[in-house]
């Protein structure tokens, strides 16, 4: 099963807006039993729709205010080796392997432009990364975000 009906939609929904209430809560705000909802969450974490309960961080308010997306050429039988070497800077956040002109796309942080060139040589200081094309983000309009899509999957099971 790949979809969500209308009581999944309203508890992530709900868990969006306040991640803290407890089962207990739910139930009582869904107006279903607390058996429903635990249920519910058990099958969404399983099934890898909810992924965790941690809270969302702020890079700028971490003192990483500069964001800027590296798409990456690498030599090819490399991935494995440059995912590594990516996986180990604390200021790669997202790495995706791509089609088009580059291989691999990472949005990456800094503490200042400054700063933005020593992580870029850190991240492209290996053997296994051909070049780098990097553009810095100026403003995010539209933080990543997936709660519209729960309406949209509940509407269209599919």
């Amino acid at each position: 099963m790949t979809g969500i009906d209308q009581l999944d939609a309203a508890l992530l929904s709900m868990l969006a807006e306040d991640p803290r209430p407890g089962v207990l809560e739910c139930s009582r705000r869904l107006g279903v039993a607390r058996g429903t909802v635990q249920a519910r969450l058990d099958r969404l974490r399983a099934r890898g729709v909810i992924q965790g309960f941690a809270p969302q961080l702020d890079p700028g308010a971490l003192g990483y205010p500069v964001t800027a997306f590296a798409t990456l050429e690498i030599y090819q039988g490399q991935g494995p080796e440059v995912r590594a070497h990516l996986a180990s800077v604390p200021e790669v956040l997202e790495l995706h392997t791509i089609t088009g002109q580059g291989d691999m796309l990472c949005r990456i942080v800094a503490r200042s432009n400054a700063d933005l060139q020593r992580v870029i040589d850190r991240v492209v200081g290996f053997d296994g990364i051909v070049r780098a094309a990097t553009a810095i983000a100026l403003e995010n309009p539209v933080p990543y975000r997936v709660l519209p899509l729960v309406g949209e999957a509940a509407a269209d099971p599919g």
